[in-house]
């Protein structure tokens, strides 16, 4: 069995620095931040990166879609509040500029822009001989959204009886591939490279418009980003107290991919369910008397319902 954490990315590890963090600023922990900039609004910010699905996409000499992976990382996040992205920066860091690089990078950030409809302001290039290997860049993206204080979405409204929707994935996006680098050889990874380098999936269109034609928090009342940790550490970010998201696994099939990893991993349903998005990328949690027009609206599937529960938690039956 290898595990996330056998590859070397310690989930739990991570949540007890989250958690210390915490302490300090009691009021970070959703998706993204945010700053109140009148009476009635808010910027939103949030900064991500790719991880090591860059390791692939340098394995490959293959570059002009890991910027829409990074544009999709931060964007995904902005939107989970009710909020529209409104600019984007971005940090590239180098052991040497490669112009070919660079340029296959930025055309991919520029395209992801223009998918979430949001302005690129600048960024950052360094050039770190000694901190990274001549052919070695690692990628920061950084996004600021608006939202109005009385369409802010943050799952307090959230009940029992509420319906859970899920929207379809477009593979690994850019979580998990620690792991993925771990159980395939490199050959291997070259063979997978069309799969294993599809780009994250952007949300912010379907989001937008189905924000403008049901009401934040009387109708729409969590949105989750499946992004690291999987079901269980991002879908709880959203739930009050005394409920549970509980989660028909039946309810849609995960992407091909995700049982070729967990056949060669050897793992448990919930560490692939708390490691990859298994072909569920944004989570809806909704008033349950629109439901079904909200899942045709987006093209989504109905994976869920929220129940009473003693232990808020995630549950996946």
């Amino acid at each position: 069995m290898i595990t996330y954490k056998k590859s070397g990315v310690d989930v739990d590890k991570a949540n007890r620095f989250v958690d210390w963090i915490k302490k300090k600023i009691p009021q970070i922990g959703f998706f993204s931040g945010f700053y109140e900039i009148e009476k009635n609004r808010y910027l939103v910010s949030t900064t991500d990166g790719v991880g090591t699905k860059l390791k692939i996409a340098q394995l490959i000499n293959k570059h002009d879609t890991i910027g829409i992976d990074l544009v999709a990382m931060n964007v995904n996040d902005i939107i989970t509040c009710g909020a529209k992205p409104l600019f984007f920066l971005d940090y590239i860091a180098c052991g040497k500029i490669n112009l070919n690089v660079l340029k296959q990078i930025m055309r991919g950030i520029i395209r992801g822009c223009d998918i979430a409809n949001c302005k690129i302001l600048g960024g950052e290039t360094a050039e770190m001989p000694g901190m990274y290997k001549v052919d070695e860049y690692d990628l920061a993206g950084f996004a600021c959204g608006i939202v109005d204080k009385d369409k802010l979405i943050k799952g307090k409204y959230i009940k029992e009886g509420d319906i859970i929707i899920g929207l379809s994935s477009s593979g690994l996006h850019s979580n998990g591939y620690s792991l993925v680098r771990k159980i395939f050889s490199k050959k291997e990874q070259i063979e997978l490279s069309e799969i294993l380098l599809k780009p994250t999936k952007i949300y912010v269109q379907e989001i937008n418009e189905l924000l403008k034609k049901f009401q934040p928090n009387k109708e729409v009342k969590g949105i989750v980003n499946i992004t690291g940790g999987g079901f269980y550490d991002n879908i709880i970010r959203v739930l009050p107290k005394n409920i549970k998201a509980q989660i028909n696994k039946s309810s849609f099939k995960p992407h091909e991919i995700f049982k070729v990893i967990q056949q060669k991993a050897k793992v448990s349903d919930k560490q692939m369910y708390r490691t990859f998005n298994m072909g569920i990328g944004m989570v809806l949690i909704v008033e349950e008397k629109i439901a079904e027009k909200i899942a045709k609206l987006l093209e989504g599937k109905i994976i869920g319902k929220i129940v009473y529960s003693k232990k808020t938690e995630v549950e996946l039956i």
